[in-house]
């Protein structure tokens, strides 16, 4: 089985940005754990803060992947076009997010990506991923 992580903007800055609500570890600290946790399916792993290239490396998941975690930050309540390209390709999607946004500020409530994703798993940390990867891995 092979999964994609995509990791939207400011995700790059994890460890560092605002500690005390998405820890202090960065995702690259993190991922070996994560992969040696399901050492039968391959996960890599892109990050961008540009639209655009999330878009791209969406589109070219489509029949290169068993699935995609997409953490896509705070395109999540904004971005139209990423949830459109979520909705034209044939690959599950899981919507992550480290916090629980629904006890954040009332705009992060929203979610444009939700509804054409498999599921949503949100406020467990870096552990959401974790989460994530073994849904799509029983799906």
């Amino acid at each position: 089985m092979n999964i994609l992580i995509i990791n939207g903007p400011n995700l790059n800055l994890l460890g560092k940005r605002e500690p005390s609500i998405y820890g202090k570890s960065s995702f690259k600290e993190y991922l070996p754990r994560l992969k040696s946790e399901f050492p039968d399916t391959r996960i890599d792993y892109f990050q961008s803060n540009h639209e655009g290239e999330i878009i791209d490396k969406i589109h070219e998941a489509d029949g290169n992947y068993h699935g995609i975690v997409l953490n896509a930050a705070a395109y999540t309540h904004t971005s139209i076009a990423i949830a459109d390209a979520v909705a034209a390709v044939s690959v599950p999607v899981v919507e992550v997010h480290i916090s629980n946004i629904y006890k954040r500020e009332a705009f992060r409530h929203l979610s444009y990506i939700a509804a054409n994703c498999i599921g949503s798993i949100s406020g467990f940390g870096l552990k959401s991923y974790r989460l994530a990867v073994m849904s799509l891995v029983n799906w």
